[in-house]
């Protein structure tokens, strides 16, 4: 591997704040200003709280946008500090990444076509109120399958960095091999999922992508605040050679 330059440094700065930002944008569209308003099993109760804060429902697919170029960010600052341990993988892992991220704005088209439906426009007249609210409903129910869909392709780009970080030592390997299992177990989870709608009764759902999230939060941190040098091993270079040599054994 080459020398640690600049750019790889900066990136790694730039994965950290991005990293960390995902979690917060994430949470506080679905969980503070989405959730609160939609009733479980009761459409019409969904549709009036929606009516009564378009604004909040705005402020969350605007929040699903962010979300959606944060990630972006996120998978090319990852790739420039993984691609010089595999190059390919790298770019596979970006891309997995990418199809994530287009799934959010899909999320960001059904809050506007929940909106749009309940909205006043004159051809809306022709349906009945209770069947505007349950397609209103299934519009928001469709950021579900959204998620699930991208879940796997989410789970392979972590699981691809994951094994790239272990490979690298930029970050303990105790820490990347968990994070190895951690997306696996993401990857299998969601693909036993969409063929077993019921499996979130044997393992619930939140079980599915939890660990992973929990490392990719861990990494963002070591990026942030401790960068790509390997905690406790000291890093020299030989810059006419451009080899790196560590002043003793990595146990990490």
């Amino acid at each position: 591997m080459n020398t640690i330059g600049s750019s790889e440094r900066t990136a790694a700065k730039v994965a950290g704040v991005t990293g960390l930002l995902a979690v917060v944008i994430v949470v506080f569209g679905n969980y503070v200003l989405l959730s609160p308003l939609l009733v479980r099993g009761d459409a019409a109760e969904t549709a009036r709280n929606i009516i009564a804060h378009p604004t909040q429902v705005r402020m969350a697919l605007i929040c699903f946008l962010l979300y959606s170029a944060n990630v972006t960010v996120l998978l090319a600052a990852l790739y420039v500090i993984l691609k010089p341990v595999n190059r390919i993988l790298a770019l596979i892992g970006a891309l997995f990444r990418l199809v994530f991220a287009m799934l959010w704005l899909l999320a960001t088209l059904n809050l506007l076509g929940a909106l749009r439906l309940l909205g006043t426009a004159p051809y809306l007249e022709g349906f009945q109120p209770g069947h505007v609210q349950a397609l209103a409903r299934l519009q928001i129910a469709a950021n579900f399958d959204d998620y699930y869909v991208g879940l796997p392709f989410f789970g392979l780009a972590a699981t691809i960095c994951a094994y790239l970080w272990l490979r690298s030592g930029y970050i303990p390997k105790t820490l990347a091999g968990f994070g190895v299992i951690a997306s696996a177990w993401c990857v299998i989870c969601a693909f036993i999922f969409l063929v077993f709608p019921s499996f979130n009764k044997v393992v619930n759902d939140y079980i599915f992508d939890t660990p992973m999230a929990i490392f990719e939060m861990v990494v963002s941190l070591w990026l942030l605040f401790k960068g790509l040098r390997p905690a406790g091993t000291p890093i020299e270079f030989d810059r006419a050679s451009n080899v790196r040599h560590n002043t003793f054994p990595i146990f990490l």
